[in-house]
C-alpha cells in the first residue's frame, strides 16, 4: 500500500508552479523597467513555451521512473533507484588505479 501523497511530495509540481509564477512576474518587471509591452509579451510567450516543455519532460521522466521501479519490483530487484552521482563500486573498478590520485608538479 502506497502512502498518500500530498502537495509537498511533488517536487516537479513545485518547479512548474515557480516557473508559472516567474512567467507572470517577468513581464511585469520588464514593463516597469522600460521594455515595450510587445517585448514583454514575446518574453512571456517564450517563458510559457519553455515552462510547458519542461513540465512535459518532468512528467515523462516521473512516469518512466515509476514504470522502471515497477519492473524492478516484479523482477525481484531492489526498488531503490541509484542516483546519478552514486558510486558504482570500488575505486579500481571505476578506473582509478589504487583509488588515489597522485599530484605531479609541472616540469620546468
Amino acid at each position: 500500500m502506497r502512502p498518500a501523497r500530498g502537495p509537498q511530495d511533488d517536487p516537479a509540481g513545485d518547479v512548474v508552479r515557480w516557473a508559472a509564477f516567474s512567467c507572470l512576474l517577468v513581464p511585469v518587471v520588464l514593463v516597469v523597467y522600460g521594455t515595450s509591452f510587445g517585448g514583454a509579451a514575446v518574453a512571456t510567450l517564450g517563458l510559457f513555451a519553455v515552462t510547458a516543455a519542461c513540465r512535459i519532460l518532468l512528467r515523462h521522466s516521473e512516469r518512466t521512473e515509476r514504470a522502471a521501479s515497477l519492473v524492478r519490483v516484479q523482477d525481484g530487484q531492489p526498488s531503490a533507484p541509484r542516483g546519478r552521482h552514486s558510486r558504482g563500486g570500488a575505486a579500481p573498478q571505476r578506473g582509478c588505479p589504487g583509488g588515489t590520485v597522485e599530484y605531479a608538479p609541472p616540469q620546468d
